[in-house]
């Protein structure tokens, strides 16, 4: 498995792109942003980690111009572009790459398997701290666990190696037998930190407090009686540890949803924090702090600060 595409240069596609190139793999990094990828295929990705800091140079395209040769295609676009990003990408099912999206949310598996066929399409999530410094530097350190499985079981074979390139590419990858339990974990950690960081512009050092912790248990609470309302059962205790977590070991890290806000960009909040009370709606489960964090995503989207 040699040739990967990555869709999305955003900091977690830069990411995973700069550390296949050091396992070996061709890489081709895909997005809508010509002079981003102008500057990333002259210059490189400047990926600076534990490890110190060296720079690793990806294949560019943009999407209609990248006829292949594709195994694997990640999919790593902000989940309001989903949609659009595998549109574009669409061409490619004819050569069967196995598709693969650990984006945060969900919806997402099921556009790939729309385009790709659920056979091919791989889930699960990355547990992995990314800061993008634009146009082409990325910065990670500490920890970094993939979780991946088959978003059918048909697909779940194809998982192993995709974990094994993973694991040689730096990642403390595991193929998990309920894909969908680890999915919604990750949902509720993300659901519990990204809104209140955007929404009151923190970063997890300044949510490290009693208060910052009072909003994120109440949304873990909420995510776990939603999971639990279709069939999931999640470890809430595990998710609250991965909280602490990150809020101590990673104090100046910034939410995903509070960088869009600074850069003006909409957020995830209908994967996120949404889909939770949409999916706890339908099956009469009540989640007042993840809806009352969701509608006030939405007002400052509204008033036109992103």
């Amino acid at each position: 498995m040699q040739q990967i595409v990555i869709v999305g240069a955003g900091a977690m596609g830069c990411l995973f792109a700069a550390r296949f190139l050091e396992a070996g793999a061709s890489v081709t990094l895909i997005d809508n942003n010509a002079e981003r990828l102008e500057v990333i295929g002259q210059q490189g990705l400047n990926l600076i980690d534990d490890s110190g800091g060296r720079v690793l140079k990806p294949r560019t395209s943009l999407a209609h111009a990248f006829t292949g040769p594709v195994d694997l295609l990640m999919l790593f676009t902000k989940g309001v572009h989903s949609a659009a990003a595998v549109g574009s990408v669409a061409h490619l099912a004819r050569l069967k790459p196995i598709a693969l999206t650990l984006q945060n949310g969900l919806g997402n598996a099921e556009i790939l398997a729309g385009a790709f066929g659920a056979d091919r399409v791989l889930m699960g999530t990355a547990h992995v701290p990314a800061d993008l410094q634009m146009p082409n530097k990325v910065l990670t350190h500490g920890f970094a666990d993939v979780h991946l499985g088959g978003f059918v079981p048909a697909a779940q074979s194809l998982a192993q190696p995709v974990a094994e390139l993973l694991t040689r590419s730096g990642f403390d990858s595991t193929v998990a037998a309920d894909v969908q339990a680890a999915v919604w974990e990750k949902l509720a950690f993300n659901a519990a930190l990204n809104a209140t960081a955007m929404v009151a512009q923190a970063s997890n050092g300044q949510m490290n407090n009693e208060y910052g912790r009072r909003i994120a248990s109440a949304v873990v609470l909420e995510s776990v009686a939603v999971a639990r309302s279709v069939g999931i059962r999640l470890d809430a205790q595990g998710i609250n540890e991965t909280i602490d977590r990150a809020l101590t070991e990673h104090p100046a890290h910034k939410a995903s949803m509070l960088q869009d806000r600074e850069h003006r960009r909409l957020g995830e909040i209908e994967t996120l924090n949404g889909a939770i009370v949409r999916i706890g709606q339908e099956h009469g489960v009540p989640t007042p702090v993840n809806a009352t964090l969701a509608d006030l995503v939405r007002l400052i989207e509204l008033r036109g600060h992103v």
